[in-house]
């Protein structure tokens, strides 16, 4: 579980640390006592709950949680921890965070707001491999980069996802090469990249991620958090992520990047 904790008090925000800590040994936790360096830190951890005070100077808490909602995910679970009462109403019927905790935070009232969370954490967590495909293209599982053995056997996992579904051998060779000289010098090849392809993810925990049949071979789209997956449902957060770069280190991406540079929501 990873849990962003924001006070603009140091000596605020390390007590609140220590409480979360205490309430929930595994937790990995991130923090700042500025607004903006949080929203980054957001970006970058993608936390399932944020731990957010009102009152700070600059970007306001209230604020950063509609910047996180609308620009990282809307699914992170906002408590906030104030020692204001009046934003109440405004924080459940404007942002709809998950929690609203009055100061000082005791062990009691966080697991209290654990057990009662807006999104589950359990839910939200079922897909262990992200994949980034806006900008350069990269895969990881519990947020480290997955390493492949072979470089191509990365090329080979991006091309599958970008296809959303099951790829024939044939279809791989005539694409994955398109400076070939004949389909048939990459056949053994292929094989290769796929076994690496499918121990990689089964070393990890995560066979079910790659489908095997005979003559084919695919990623299964249940099992990715991708943003490029989520732009295609419209979520916003994903929507606002893109920037008009797509898979950049693969020519064969830009069919695909071209239907995201003209497509109006």
């Amino acid at each position: 579980m990873k849990i962003l904790a924001v006070d603009n008090e140091e000596i605020a925000l390390e007590g609140l640390l220590r409480t979360i800590k205490t309430a929930i040994p595994k937790a990995e936790l991130f923090s700042s006592t500025d607004s903006k360096k949080a929203f980054l830190l957001a970006e970058e951890s993608r936390p399932d709950i944020a731990f957010l005070d009102i009152e700070m100077p600059g970007m306001s808490g209230l604020e950063l949680a509609k910047k996180i909602k609308e620009e990282v995910d809307p699914k992170i679970n906002i408590i906030f921890t104030t020692g204001y009462s009046e934003y109440i109403e405004e924080a459940f019927t404007k942002l709809r965070v998950s929690g609203y905790l009055l100061k000082p935070v005791t062990e009691e009232m966080i697991l209290t707001e654990i057990e009662n969370l807006r999104y589950p954490v359990e839910i939200r967590g079922a897909c262990r491999v992200r994949v980034r495909a806006f900008g350069s293209f990269e895969v990881y599982i519990d947020d480290k980069p997955v390493d492949f053995h072979y470089n191509k056997t990365k090329e080979l996992c991006a091309y599958l996802i970008d296809h959303g579904g099951m790829c024939s051998i044939a279809e791989l060779q005539e694409n994955l090469w398109e400076e070939n000289d004949s389909f048939s010098d990459h056949r053994s090849y292929l094989q290769n990249l796929i076994s690496d392809l499918i121990k990689t993810f089964s070393k990890s925990g995560c066979k079910d991620a790659v489908i095997r049949k005979y003559g084919a071979v695919g990623m299964d789209p249940t099992q990715l958090d991708c943003d490029y997956y989520s732009y295609r449902d419209g979520n916003p957060a994903a929507v606002n992520a893109f920037r008009g770069e797509y898979m950049s280190q693969y020519s064969w991406a830009e069919n695909t990047l071209g239907s995201l540079v003209f497509r109006k929501w």
